[in-house]
């Protein structure tokens, strides 16, 4: 019999230099464990990919102390997981018809590599055409900056989506290091952007569209995107 799990693909960054600054980036560590276990312990079988394949860097704040959650303590000492995550596949030889829906955690790395990342755009548009979920938290909905709507326009144009503020990334004092604002890039594509006081959990869903806010707001996403498929 045919299984009935959902495949769910997630997707993390390559880049690991924050601007000119000497300091590392990469992915945010709470962003991937969060959803990994809401979706795990949905039974979901889930496939780990960037645009290198192989291990993803790890922003390092992101696993220091003040950092940690259970979710993220759980993640590394679980074998399987870290197993996955030090070996994901090449985005290029990864198919959307495979999967179910997408999934990006953020963290700084995404607006350097993902944002232009020619594959990953064309997933994200062959996952929406297919009214599949499409979804992302915290700086990753900036993959949305370059995908298109089958009209031709910006995919989210009209839509309500969240990600780190203006605010918020003026709180970890980064606004003048990174390429791109989260926030304004969604609103000079036409989003309807919403957002909560900085840190606070924020994850907005419009269709099969789901987007988080911030770190906190990632297990949110990834149970609306589980509810999504009931939709």
């Amino acid at each position: 019999m045919a299984s009935t799990a959902k495949k769910i693909l997630i997707v993390l960054t390559s880049h690991d230099q924050l601007g000119d600054t000497g300091e590392k980036t990469g992915f945010w560590l709470e962003e991937l464990a969060a959803p990994y276990y809401v979706f795990k312990d949905a039974e979901a079988e889930l496939t780990l990919a960037s645009p290198k394949g192989g291990q993803p860097p790890l922003d390092p704040k992101s696993s220091a102390p003040d950092s940690q959650t259970d979710d993220t303590r759980r993640f590394e000492a679980d074998p399987e997981a870290t197993a996955a995550l030090a070996n994901t596949v090449k985005l290029s030889e990864v198919n959307a018809q495979d999967y179910d829906a997408i999934f990006y955690p953020g963290g700084h790395g995404p607006l350097w590599d993902l944002v232009s990342d020619e594959k990953s755009i064309d997933l994200i548009e062959a996952f929406w055409s297919a009214g599949k979920p499409v979804s992302a938290v915290c700086h990753a909905p900036i993959v949305l900056a370059h995908t298109k709507a089958a009209d031709g326009s910006p995919l989210v144009k009209g839509r309500t989506v969240t990600g780190f503020t203006n605010e918020e990334e003026d709180a970890v004092g980064l606004t003048e290091i990174v390429p791109l604002l989260v926030e304004d890039t969604m609103k000079d594509r036409g989003a309807q952007f919403s957002k909560l006081e900085p840190f606070q959990p924020h994850a907005v869903q419009d269709g099969k569209l789901i987007t988080g806010q911030n770190p906190a707001s990632s297990a949110a996403v990834a149970r609306k995107v589980l509810e999504a498929f009931e939709a």
